[in-house]
């Protein structure tokens, strides 16, 4: 029975490299067949490059998600579309560059993966509903893979919660991320989709969402826009495994896991 293992937020420096130092011995310990990981945030704690998304690669991540801050380093735009392993939200505009979903493989067994973006409270706008999105991607992957892993990528607990319902059934598992604070309410539904509402992130907890805890409590204070440099503190590495039938392309085990 294929185990999947995905990784929250990747947040900075700090937590590429608790992933690069620990997700071997990961895999190992809990017999992972694949990991998935959300690294919107790996570079500088806004955005991805290139050179980081191989260099996650190399550390033993299969696939690679994003969220919000996709395009926040310069010319991201002009190489994700060379990233093989890597897929932008599902939901922004057709005319962005990038894949809407990957599929990866393990002894046969095909997993199909894709990301949406919430419509409540996000600055980066989704072109098409998420809901409708998905119910578009679960019917056009049917046939091209034995199961399929959504992420939400929301701030909004209540859309986070009503789209995994939606999916029930449908989906292998629906894990939120963005909002960087793990949740306790993991799951197996009733359809069979495993469900979170946020893995949480690899990075630093000593901190206000993995980033200096002084200059955010100073914004607070006085309003005054400033850089939020990444925290480097209490490190962790924090996620959730699914154990998947592949006969059915349903859940049949859920387990958070959280690593220093």
């Amino acid at each position: 029975m294929p185990r999947v293992l995905f990784l929250g937020d990747i947040v900075g420096r700090p937590g590429r490299t608790l992933v690069r130092e620990r997700l071997q011995s990961l895999r190992e310990a809990y017999a992972v067949d694949l990991v998935i990981a959300n690294a919107e945030n790996s570079a500088g704690g806004a955005g991805i490059t290139a050179k980081i998304a191989n260099e996650l690669k190399e550390s033993g991540v299969d696939a690679i998600t994003l969220g919000d801050h996709t395009w926040d380093q310069k010319n991201f735009e002009s190489e994700i579309d060379q990233l093989v392993h890597v897929c932008r939200p599902a939901n922004l505009p057709v005319r962005n560059p990038g894949r809407t979903y990957l599929i990866i493989e393990k002894d046969g067994f095909r997993l199909g993966i894709f990301t949406v973006l919430g419509r409540n409270y996000l600055a980066m706008k989704a072109d098409e509903c998420p809901f409708k999105c998905a119910d578009r991607l679960l019917d056009e992957l049917k046939s091209q893979c034995d199961a399929v892993f959504v992420e939400a990528h929301m701030e909004a607990t209540s859309e986070k919660i009503a789209f995994g319902w939606h999916l029930d059934g449908r989906a292998a598992a629906v894990v939120g991320t963005h909002t960087h604070v793990p949740t306790a309410d993991g799951r197996v539904l009733p359809g069979g989709t495993a469900y979170l509402t946020d893995a949480g992130m690899c990075g630093p907890y000593e901190s206000v969402l993995g980033r200096d805890i002084k200059e955010v409590i100073t914004t607070f204070l006085d309003g005054m826009k400033r850089r939020f440099p990444v925290a480097e503190n209490d490190v962790r590495l924090c996620g959730c495994l699914i154990d998947v039938d592949a006969s059915n392309g349903l859940a049949t085990h859920f387990e958070r896991i959280e690593s220093r």
